[in-house]
C-alpha cells in the first residue's frame, strides 16, 4: 500500500475559475500564467483544461518548448524572455513570444541574424523596480526594434506591485500614469497590465491582454479575501490520513524540540506529511486541518515525514482518517496565513513525490 498522501488537481475548478475571469474582462484576451509547473498543478494537463485562453505565459524555454511540442497553438510567452543569445534561434523555431527587459536583451536580438519576425513584449518598470525599461527609456528602445524590424510585434507591458492592497490603489494609479509617458513610436501598440488582482479591482487595467495565474488556481489575490469569497473554486486538494494515534497524559510533550506540552490528556493523531512533502515547516500550533471533514489544529513542530494533530472532539478519529492539509473545505489562504505566507508558497512548493490524481 501506497504512502497515503495525495494531491488532487479538479480541472473542472480550472475551468470555472477561468470562466470568472472572462466574466470579468468580457473580450480582452486571456494570456493563462503557468509558470512554475503551473503553481504546482502540472504544466501540462493544466493547459488542456485552459485550452481555450488566447495564450500562456511560463519562465523557462523548456516549459514554452514542451507546449508548443504539445501542440497548444496560442500565443506562448516567456516572462523572463531569453538568458542568452542562444536561447533565440529556438524561440524563432518554435514561434514564442518573449519579454525584453533591459538592454542586453535588446542588443542581442536585434543583433541575431537568425531570428526572422519576433512577438516582443517590451517590459516598461513602472515602479515596481524588478525587470524593465524606465518610462523615458521607452522611446528609444522601440526606435531601435523598429529600426531593426519595422514589422515587428510589439506588446507594451508593466506589472503592477500593490494591485492585491485595497489600501494601495494610489500606488497602481501612479503606476499607470508612469506607463503612459507619451512618446512617438508606442502609437497604436498592444497593450498587457492586469495581474489577477487587478482584473478584480482595475477594470481600466485590461487593456489588450489581461494575465491571470493565481485566480486560476483558485486562491485569491487579494489580501482580504479568500478564493471562496470571490466565488472562485480550489483546484488543488492536498489529503493524507492518520497513521498512528498517541494517548497522551498531561505535561506529555510532543515532535522535535517538545514545541508542545499539553494541559490536560488529549489524543493526537500523526499524519504522513511533513516538510518533504511541502507542507510549511514553519506552521505553527494552531493551523487549521481537516480531519474526518472536521476542523482541529496542528500541534507541535512539522517533521520532515509527518506531523501531529489535535483529537480532541473528533470521536470517530483512527488511524486512516482522512486529512485535509489544504483545498476543499480548507482553503489554501487560511493555511498559509497562520504559518505566515501566501497560498502561491504552499501549491508550488509541493514535493515531486507526492502522486497527483486529475479529476
Amino acid at each position: 500500500m501506497p504512502r497515503p498522501i495525495h494531491a488532487f488537481i479538479d480541472c473542472s475548478a480550472l475551468q470555472h475559475n477561468l470562466a470568472i475571469v472572462r466574466q470579468h474582462v468580457h473580450q480582452t484576451r486571456i494570456m493563462a500564467v503557468v509558470k512554475a509547473n503551473a503553481y504546482g498543478h502540472g504544466l501540462l494537463r493544466t493547459a488542456q483544461a485552459l485550452n481555450t485562453v488566447d495564450g500562456f505565459a511560463v519562465l523557462e524555454l523548456e516549459a514554452a518548448i514542451q507546449l508548443r511540442n504539445a501542440g497548444f497553438k496560442q500565443t506562448i510567452l516567456l516572462l523572463e524572455g531569453f538568458f542568452s543569445a542562444e536561447e533565440l534561434e529556438a524561440i524563432d523555431h518554435y514561434q514564442l513570444s518573449t519579454v525584453i527587459h533591459n538592454h542586453k536583451q535588446l542588443s542581442q536580438l536585434i543583433t541575431c541574424q537568425k531570428i526572422k519576425q519576433p512577438d516582443i513584449f517590451l517590459k516598461i518598470n513602472t515602479g515596481m523596480n524588478r525587470l524593465g525599461f524606465r518610462p523615458e527609456e521607452k522611446d528609444k528602445a522601440l526606435s531601435k526594434i523598429k529600426q531593426w524590424r519595422p514589422n515587428t510585434h510589439i506588446t507594451l507591458m508593466t506589472h503592477f506591485a500593490c494591485a492585491d492592497d485595497a489600501l494601495a490603489t494610489n500606488q497602481v494609479y501612479q503606476q499607470l500614469d508612469h506607463f503612459a509617458v507619451p512618446d512617438n513610436n508606442a502609437a497604436g501598440l498592444l497593450q498587457t497590465l492586469a495581474n489577477s488582482a487587478a482584473i478584480l479591482r482595475y477594470p481600466k487595467t485590461y487593456a489588450t491582454w489581461v494575465r491571470p495565474g493565481i485566480i486560476l488556481y483558485g486562491i485569491s489575490p487579494l489580501i482580504e479575501k479568500t478564493g471562496i469569497e470571490l466565488g472562485l473554486q480550489p483546484v488543488m486538494t492536498l489529503t493524507s490520513e492518520i497513521i498512528a494515534i498517541q494517548q497522551l497524559q498531561p505535561s506529555d510533550k510532543v515532535g522535535y524540540g517538545n514545541q508542545f506540552i499539553t494541559d490536560q490528556s488529549m489524543r493526537i493523531g500523526v499524519v504522513a506529511t511533513g516538510y518533504a512533502d511541502g507542507y510549511p515547516r514553519h506552521a505553527p500550533t494552531g493551523t487549521p486541518i481537516l480531519v474526518n471533514g472536521q476542523r482541529t489544529r496542528l500541534v507541535g513542530r512539522v517533521s520532515m515525514d509527518m506531523l501531529t494533530v489535535d483529537l480532541s472532539g473528533i470521536s470517530d478519529a483512527e488511524v486512516g482518517s482522512s486529512v485535509t492539509l489544504w483545498g476543499k473545505g480548507l482553503p489554501v489562504e487560511i493555511v498559509a496565513q497562520s504559518a505566515q505566507t501566501i497560498g502561491y508558497e504552499l501549491v508550488t512548493a509541493l514535493s515531486a513525490r507526492v502522486p497527483i490524481s486529475y479529476i
